[in-house]
């Protein structure tokens, strides 16, 4: 009679949707099977002249908790059964928990405009070397410690009642476990985490006036929270089930699973952010991270990932609203037919980092504005903002290289953009290195990887071996070399000197 097979569950929440997956570790590969898809759809709330936009996280919880009930059923159909459930997710959005637990206001978006010129007030009172030397972080609008400042702005009486801050996937931990803690990787995005003392950054927080003893203890991926909730396995029919803590941030979960070949691979996690950067040994404070605006976040096993946001998927995710019968592998063939260099973007202009169906508007309005040609397709539009992804990779990666101090000879990209094929393509001609593309469930593969290693079933040091024995990868060439550095001059005239950081 064979063994029972073990099973993990890995719950992945994405800015624009969720999954529910199983997977184990089975003669030295991992199987994986996605059981439950879901939207996560943000929630406009007024607020007197300014709507205040909000996750439902209860919404999501329901979604986890069917989700958790069919991986228990799925689990038994093949003969096992679930032997732990972990919950990775976006990165800087919060929750604030009273004494009794019970969730205080509701989770904002960080797209939300409440944080609209916070930071520009931080920095008239902080300079950039202070703050980056505290937190190692990237400069960006909606970080977690001008969410703060702002809800203290507005509404100082939820902080008076607050007695302990979760992040999302915490959260969502707590609310399998009982267990209030944060896990390193996504407490290193809130611009209040000091990433050499690998602790929160309290003497910052104090100077800024922000509660410090709300701030629960950290702990590293891998921790086993304890069993269930006697009512979450009563409602999801699990028993028996550990809740182990992955990589709770999505992009350090993605990289977990990025097979990198060495200190001359850089990942680029490409679904709703494009996340660009290398792991290292140590934190990068230097002069020169600094001006680049980069970040440096916490891995697991005690490394650092050095990297950059940039906008990414959204802009088309955004334009799919106003085409709702267009599929993405519609717009990949669209965008290749299209005419190259009509027209290129700043990915990271603000007027494309809020939700509306008038995205193809706002690219229109752009390319009128910096006087080149208006693309007037879906095909033109999609393959605008993937030339000028494409474009500003290259921009990020030469900074890279700089400031980690070595050559980067090939880019991994893991998540959706992996599956598209113009994107990855353009990517290896602007850049001119070779792109691996794979896996795209590379953030439910490196919660999973995490997990079975906690239960004993993967060896230490095998994480990125299964994922290379187990999945194919696409490799793109770069080609038209003369084309592309007529199209980064371009770029450079048009955004070099305004370029957003």
């Amino acid at each position: 009679m064979s063994a029972e097979r073990v099973w993990h569950a890995a719950v992945d929440l994405g800015a624009s949707g969720g999954r529910v997956a199983i997977g184990g570790i089975h003669e030295g590969r991992l199987e994986i099977e996605v059981l439950h898809r879901f939207s996560n759809n943000p929630v406009m709330v007024p607020f007197g002249t300014q709507p205040r936009l909000y996750w439902d996280v209860l919404g999501l919880w329901a979604e986890i908790l069917k989700g958790l009930k069919r991986a228990g059923e799925r689990a038994g159909e093949l003969g096992g059964r679930v032997a732990s459930v972990g919950v990775d997710s976006w990165a800087v959005d919060y929750a604030l928990l009273d004494s009794n637990g019970l969730l205080l206001d509701g989770v904002h978006h960080y797209r939300s405009a409440r944080t609209d010129g916070v930071m520009a007030e931080v920095l008239q009172e902080h300079s950039r070397d202070e703050l980056f030397a505290l937190t190692g972080l990237q400069f960006l609008p909606f970080n977690t410690l001008y969410q703060w400042l702002a809800l203290r702005r507005d509404t100082p009486g939820v902080l008076d009642q607050a007695h302990t801050f979760l992040m999302v996937p915490d959260l969502m931990n707590f609310w399998l476990s009982g267990r209030m803690v944060c896990e390193r990787s996504n407490a290193s995005t809130t611009q209040f985490y000091h990433p050499a003392l690998r602790t929160w950054s309290y003497p910052l927080l104090e100077r800024l006036g922000l509660p410090v003893a709300l701030l629960p203890g950290i702990v590293e991926a891998g921790s086993d929270l304890g069993p269930l909730l006697p009512p979450v396995a009563e409602a999801t029919g699990l028993s028996g089930v550990r809740v182990i803590v992955p990589a709770t941030h999505d992009t350090a979960s993605a990289v977990v699973a990025t097979p990198l070949s060495g200190p001359e691979a850089a990942f680029l996690s490409s679904g709703t952010w494009s996340l660009l950067g290398v792991e290292t040994d140590a934190p990068i404070l230097s002069p020169a991270a600094l001006q680049a605006n980069f970040t440096n976040e916490a891995g697991i096993d005690g490394t650092t990932r050095l990297l950059k946001n940039v906008m990414g998927l959204w802009i088309m995710q955004q334009c799919r609203l106003a085409w709702p019968n267009a599929s993405f592998a519609d717009l990949n063939v669209a965008a290749e037919a299209a005419p190259p260099f009509l027209a290129l973007i700043d990915v990271d202009d603000p007027r494309f980092l809020l939700p509306g169906d008038d995205m193809p508007e706002r690219i229109q309005q752009v390319c009128r504005e910096t006087g080149q040609g208006v693309p007037g397709t879906r095909g033109e539009i999609a393959r605008v903002v993937f030339e000028s992804l494409a474009l500003k990779y290259a921009r990020v990666l030469a900074e890279l290289e700089e400031v980690a101090g070595r050559a980067l000879e090939v880019i991994h990209i893991v998540g959706g953009g992996s599956l598209a094929g113009p994107l990855c393509q353009w990517t290896a001609d602007a850049t001119g290195r070779q792109v691996q593309a794979g896996p795209v469930d590379a953030t439910l593969i490196g919660n999973l990887l995490v997990q079975a290693q906690a239960c004993g079933v993967l060896p230490q040091g095998e994480r990125r071996a299964v994922v290379a024995r187990t999945f194919a990868f696409h490799t793109f060439l770069p080609q038209h070399p003369e084309a592309w550095q007529d199209a980064q001059s371009r770029f450079a005239a048009l955004y070099g000197a305004g370029m957003l950081a």
